[in-house]
């Protein structure tokens, strides 16, 4: 029987796993936590409407449930060409003959960072921002800041999305406490066009919401340093802050550093259209640890990361049963997103021909609820997968 090591338990991690499951092929994934985080509808724990048991799934179950053996310990060091992979208790284990690198990626690190809190960061920092949050609603006043950063390296590893909706929803949480005229609320992003991935409609689209919602807006200067009291910027000028979340772009898993695989100059996994690395037979890297092909506007979302993790169980399958047949990720490069407001959402999609934002005024909301609803459920089994999702 052939066996596949996965590295990494988010969302490509889980699901090549549970894919790979379903062709009876044996599975072993490595993760360095004991849970699965549903980074999406985390955008919700700021504002306490969920917390953090809410939107994770225990690894042990998922593991349970489908049938592949796990290992709660840390990856150390992946040595590619040897196919050896060392654990953070020092547990080697090299007698793989397909390994699937699931890592994720890591931030770009920038001055100051220790003043900043992240939702896209390490789940705990979610739970922060809420503490964060009700230290100043105790207050009654404040400033609070909110950006994303980016990386000219690789423009896909950049991760707006986020930082826009949890921004919307802490106005609402604090309109609905009737404190919102008390507080002052920044966007901010060094990109002249932040957003700009959606399409220039949504981009108009968000400087309305922006106007409505009273929210400033800086954008357009580098970010030179946070600090304690807020961010300074290369022109002169500084946001001053209570609360400052800063979504730092995305770079190449330091893990992958040392492997010997072939990277970008961000740091990504090369591999072709089917998620194979050049001279590393067997060897698949997928979702954020993979460098994404496909146009400027490309993103790296779970959704694609998905469809890598589901093409990469197929291929990997027919190749055990000798069978001339991949799949590849690229005609399923697009943006795709619910973007929440807090008292609905706007429907965000572009792909090679053309984008389009739709608002969704209260129904949006409850259709993001109901995908964290459907996300937990199907990945347990205890409702059907609708296929492609």
């Amino acid at each position: 029987m052939k066996k596949v090591l996965v590295l990494g338990g988010g969302f490509a991690g889980v699901e090549v796993a549970i894919f790979l499951r379903e062709q009876e092929i044996d599975v072993t994934l490595i993760s360095d936590r004991d849970y699965f985080y549903i980074y999406p509808t985390s955008i919700w724990i700021p504002t306490g409407e969920l917390k953090r048991e809410d939107v994770s799934i225990p690894l042990d179950k998922l593991a349970k449930k489908h049938d592949f053996e796990l290992i709660i310990d840390p990856v150390e060091k992946f040595e590619a060409s040897q196919k050896r992979v060392t654990l953070s208790s020092g547990r080697v284990i090299d007698d793989f003959e397909y390994i699937v690198v699931a890592l994720g990626q890591d931030k770009i690190q920038m001055n100051g960072m220790e003043h900043t809190l992240s939702i896209c960061g390490k789940p705990d920092e979610a739970t922060a921002l809420h503490e964060k949050l009700e230290a100043l609603v105790s207050k009654e006043s404040g400033k609070i800041a909110m950006g994303f950063g980016g990386n000219p390296k690789d423009t896909s590893a950049v991760r707006g999305g986020p930082a826009f909706e949890v921004l919307f929803n802490v106005h609402n949480f604090l309109d609905e406490k009737g404190i919102r005229d008390n507080f002052e609320l920044t966007f901010f992003a060094p990109m002249e066009k932040p957003g700009i991935k959606m399409g220039h409609k949504a981009v108009a689209m968000m400087d309305k919401m922006f106007k409505r919602t009273n929210i400033n807006k800086k954008v357009g200067s580098k970010i030179t340093t946070f600090v304690e009291d807020g961010i300074e910027f290369e022109d002169g000028t500084k946001i001053e802050s209570d609360l400052t979340m800063f979504i730092s772009a995305g770079t190449g898993h330091s893990i992958l550093r040392e492997s010997g695989l072939r990277l970008s100059e961000a740091g990504f996994v090369v591999t072709n259209e089917y998620n194979e690395i050049e001279d590393f037979d067997g060897i698949y890297a997928i979702g954020d640890s993979a460098s994404l092909m496909g146009p400027d506007w490309r993103a790296k979302q779970g959704h694609v990361a998905e469809v890598m993790a589901r093409n990469v169980a197929y291929n990997i399958n027919a190749k055990i049963e000798k069978i001339y047949s991949k799949r590849s990720y690229k005609e399923h490069i697009n943006i795709l997103c619910v973007m929440d407001t807090g008292d609905g959402a706007a429907f965000v999609y572009r792909d090679k021909n053309g984008s389009k934002m739709i608002p969704m005024p209260i129904v949006g909301h409850w259709m993001k609820k109901g995908w964290g609803w459907y996300c937990r459920n199907s990945k347990l089994g205890k409702i059907p997968r609708i296929p492609g999702m």
